[in-house]
């Protein structure tokens, strides 16, 4: 398909609709009925047409934005367009994807980092967060980690679900890769028990601050 059209796209993902998927994934807030494996599959099929995605993510359809994502040219986006494009994004799995397929390979990743997390919507904040949670483990030279602590401490326990989510990762992030934090970051998540009685499949790791940090500190020491 080297020359697909946004109808012709949009008439192959109404053939691959599944009444049972959509229930499920109407559970956790998508609107979509579509298997990740046959989207992932058809975006394989496409390759990389930006201007293709761009059309898909102005349907406002759910599974036709998720692979827009898996299409587009992340770079290729400028910082208000991102910006808009997260406003936009209605549902938690293209928010999700936004920020982790696109956003992260974006050059102005790091300034929407900072605007995002200041922002009073509190899913765009949770947006900031992840970011940051990603920056925590992957690059944290000149981030303030006691600072984030502070601010983690002060809201993480009364702030909205995906805000609490998200930050909640980022606290489990400082405990688990920075050794000089990770006594406050145990201690600050054994006080505000945020996401304790969560409910974690067997084999599975909790994601409860304290379990997350020691389970993970411990596999990489070999214990």
């Amino acid at each position: 398909m080297t020359e697909a059209t946004v109808a012709g796209v949009m008439a192959e993902l109404a053939g691959l609709q599944d009444p049972k998927i959509r229930e499920v994934n109407e559970r956790h807030g998508d609107d979509h009925g579509v298997n990740l494996g046959k989207l992932r599959a058809l975006a394989k099929r496409l390759k990389t047409q930006h201007e293709l995605a761009c059309g898909l993510w102005g349907t406002d359809d759910s599974a036709a934005r998720l692979l827009a994502l898996l299409i587009c040219r992340p770079k290729a986006f400028e910082r208000d367009e991102l910006d808009a494009m997260l406003r936009e994004a209605r549902t938690p799995k293209v928010h999700d994807w936004l920020v982790s397929y696109v956003v992260k390979k974006n050059p102005h990743c790091e300034e929407l980092r900072l605007a995002w997390s200041a922002d009073p919507d509190p899913v765009v904040a949770s947006a900031g967060w992840a970011l940051t949670a990603e920056r925590v483990a992957k690059k944290p030279e000149g981030l303030d980690l006691a600072a984030l602590l502070d601010v983690i401490e002060a809201e993480m326990r009364d702030a909205p679900d995906r805000l609490q989510w998200a930050m909640n990762t980022c606290l489990a992030q400082i405990g688990i890769e920075h050794a000089d934090h990770r006594a406050r970051a145990i201690d600050i998540g054994e006080r505000l028990q945020v996401l304790k009685d969560y409910p974690t499949p067997p084999n599975c790791t909790s994601p409860f601050a304290p379990i997350w940090i020691t389970e993970m500190v411990s596999r990489k020491q070999g214990v």
